[in-house]
């Protein structure tokens, strides 16, 4: 697993310090788009539902195999989610995201109350889509990494010269398909990008690190998405020039919408809300 999903926890243990052994996970739910978890705190979080990486869940025998643990996730310490963001099993690592997101947005609000010290000079601006932040008229060349179909919106309205990295092309529109190219190229497209979008789903499957090691110095780089709403010093610190996220505000009523097969148009603006944070504002 990547190394900054690693020094990422060890940064929340440490700024939560002996706060988090008494730190539970109310509930966990996997929905169709978003899985979450509800902290003892209050707090919520989502990930990505890693859908097309569990084909062998077909069956009650095989599905029992990839999730053995249903039934007895809730009243379990943050710790143990943590911990399982390292596993192979990606469905608990998904939960462990999920925790870690909302042990993010507890420290956001114990920092915004003076509760907890910082040395950051960054925080969520929230109510903001990080793709509307975007003026894809500054970049000669753009590479977006995943389905994002906003942000091909925008770079096809502009005439834009842009690649988009996708593992799946099935998932793109017919006039979206000439700026497709594999994933497995990246090599050959990132490096000559000045404006580099990538899906946090990246960091759920650990190929977001070769990404911002292969990236042009000095080119923007956004990391957005449910997965990515982590707190994102260590994203900063490897090139990250701004991430967006979803912060959970009602997380009972959120997760009771994913349980459901909801999706952001259900819950934007009721019990979660788009953020989006930059590196150097």
């Amino acid at each position: 697993m990547e190394d900054l999903l690693k020094d990422t926890v060890k940064l929340v243990l440490e700024k939560l310090e002996n706060k988090i052994d008494n730190i539970m996970v109310e509930r966990a739910v996997f929905g169709l788009f978003f899985s979450g978890v509800k902290i003892s705190t209050g707090h919520g979080g989502l990930c990505f539902t890693p859908v097309k990486e569990m084909p062998e869940a077909v069956c009650c025998p095989s599905s029992a195999m990839i999730m053995p643990l249903s039934g007895k996730l809730s009243g379990v310490p943050v710790s143990q989610y943590l911990d399982d963001i390292f596993c192979d099993n990606v469905l608990r690592r998904t939960l462990g995201i999920a925790t870690l997101n909302a042990l993010s947005n507890y420290i956001w609000e114990l920092e915004e109350k003076g509760e907890l010290e910082t040395n950051t000079n960054y925080k969520p601006i929230m109510s903001v889509d990080a793709f509307d932040e975007i003026d894809v008229k500054k970049y000669d060349k753009a590479v977006v990494v995943g389905a994002l179909i906003p942000m091909l919106k925008k770079l096809i309205a502009n005439g834009s010269d842009f690649r988009v990295l996708e593992q799946d092309p099935h998932t793109l529109k017919e006039r979206e398909m000439p700026f497709y190219a594999p994933a497995e190229e990246a090599d050959k497209y990132v490096p000559d990008a000045d404006l580099l979008v990538i899906t946090g789903v990246t960091v759920l499957n650990g190929t977001l690190s070769h990404l911002l090691e292969i990236a042009k110095d000095g080119a923007d780089i956004l990391v957005t998405g449910p997965t990515a709403s982590m707190i994102p010093d260590i994203f900063f610190k490897k090139g990250v020039t701004m991430t967006g996220g979803i912060v959970v505000t009602d997380a009972d009523e959120l997760l009771d919408i994913i349980s459901e097969g909801g999706s952001g148009y259900h819950f934007f603006g009721k019990s979660a809300e788009r953020a989006v944070i930059y590196r150097d504002k």
